[in-house]
């Protein structure tokens, strides 16, 4: 597999940008070798500028739930072409697409679009310390919400990845605001609360972890979340970036039955019509709005996506080999390199990396792509078909025997 092009592309881009990468996790630290440098991609599969073709299994993190360039979304950013790409003013768009999302997810009664997960969490965050006039944040260890000062602390993806300090760059006063707890610790939760109640303005976690792999909360833990944070006055804040539409219509916390509290009397408190002051110069613009509701108004009109994704995800990882351990909610999996059942931080730690980096360079070499970090998951799109998904088990197959 010739890789000429992306070699001479990462070095130019070394010049030019921290790594040569946009992201770190693109930067193959962890397993080594030359990132890919993608030229396009459709349906199920990526194309480098080299002209290897690859079954796609990151979906950009997780949003090509339908797969890459689908006709729906197509045509709804073709037809915003027509109109202007950004105005710095409302357009009735934006409206269209409130009222899909709030008809797909009966927790958001009011919403504000943003452009990144990164500012939807820091939003949140701010607007929950603003309701209830507290400062303290719980969070999870291994659930990443973005590169937001204060959330940081034991955040995994990249930092697991790569091994750096939760804390580089963030100011003391920042982190002093969070509480780090195990991911589905209920004893760890009850304490927190019980010591500090009256001061946690919310939590805030992954609902389904993708960030240190997949991990899947228990019934116990989301129902203490759910009990403790009523219970002390806390906003119940699921970071749903990953799992929102992808998991269900109407996301994680359509598949577990919990209401998170994104209501019109905490979202009344946003700027203009309150005083919590959140904006963006390019939020809501035509194309990003015409491509969510190109989205949302295709998986609404064919339901049928989501038991398939399950079935044929489910098909992918059947019979893990010895030595490995598997997670998976719906079309998110990962296949941690341990014995151990992984449930939390710690537990996702005890994977052999390096044997990770060679399996990831083994599917790369048989034409599957996979995220290059043992600490992310993996996404199955509804254009994956049955050939794709037995050609990728064949490959795994191929690495362990």
């Amino acid at each position: 597999m010739s890789t000429t092009r992306s070699e001479a592309l990462l070095a130019r881009g070394q010049h030019l940008i921290p790594g040569g990468v946009n992201s770190p996790v693109r930067a193959f630290r962890s397993v080594g070798g030359t990132p890919r440098f993608i030229a396009r991609a459709q349906g199920a599969r990526m194309f480098d500028v080299d002209d290897n073709e690859f079954i796609d299994y990151i979906g950009s993190w997780g949003p090509m739930l339908i797969g890459h360039r689908h006709p729906a979304i197509l045509a709804a950013i073709e037809k915003a072409l027509t109109i202007g790409t950004s105005f710095g003013a409302p357009t009735e768009l934006e409206l269209e697409l409130a009222e899909e999302i709030i008809d797909a997810v009966p927790s958001i009664e009011m919403l504000r679009l943003v452009n990144s997960g990164t500012e939807a969490t820091m939003s949140a965050l701010r607007v929950a310390r603003g309701f209830t006039g507290r400062d303290l944040t719980i969070k999870f260890e291994g659930c990443y919400h973005g590169h937001v000062d204060s959330l940081l602390v034991k955040a995994g993806s990249g930092m697991a990845t790569l091994g750096i300090a939760d804390t580089q760059g963030v100011p003391k006063g920042f982190t002093d605001t969070t509480l780090a707890l195990p991911y589905n610790s209920v004893e760890a939760l009850e304490q927190a609360f019980r010591e500090r109640g009256d001061l946690i303005a919310a939590v805030i976690l992954e609902p389904v972890v993708g960030n240190m792999g997949c991990v899947i909360p228990t019934p116990e833990f989301l129902a203490a979340l759910v009990h403790l944070t009523q219970k002390h006055g806390a906003l119940l804040i699921f970071d749903e970036v990953m799992t929102g539409f992808r998991l269900a219509r109407g996301g994680a916390q359509e598949l577990f039955g919990i209401r998170p509290d994104l209501s019109r009397d905490v979202m009344s408190k946003v700027a203009p019509v309150g005083p919590i002051y959140q904006a963006g110069t390019l939020s809501g613009n035509p194309l990003a709005v015409s491509a969510g509701l190109g989205m949302l108004r295709h998986i609404k009109s064919h339901p049928e996506i989501y038991p398939y994704l399950d079935r044929i995800t489910a098909r992918l990882v059947e019979a893990p080999p010895a030595g490995v351990t598997v997670n998976r909610v719906g079309s998110m999996f990962t296949m941690f390199f341990t014995e151990t059942p992984v449930v939390d931080y710690e537990t996702a730690k005890t994977s052999d990396t390096a044997r990770f980096g060679k399996f990831f360079h083994h599917l790369l070499s048989e034409g599957v792509y996979i995220a290059p970090s043992q600490f992310e998951a993996g996404f199955v799109s509804a254009a994956h078909t049955e050939e794709d998904i037995e050609a990728t088990r064949a490959a795994i197959g191929r690495f362990f025997a």
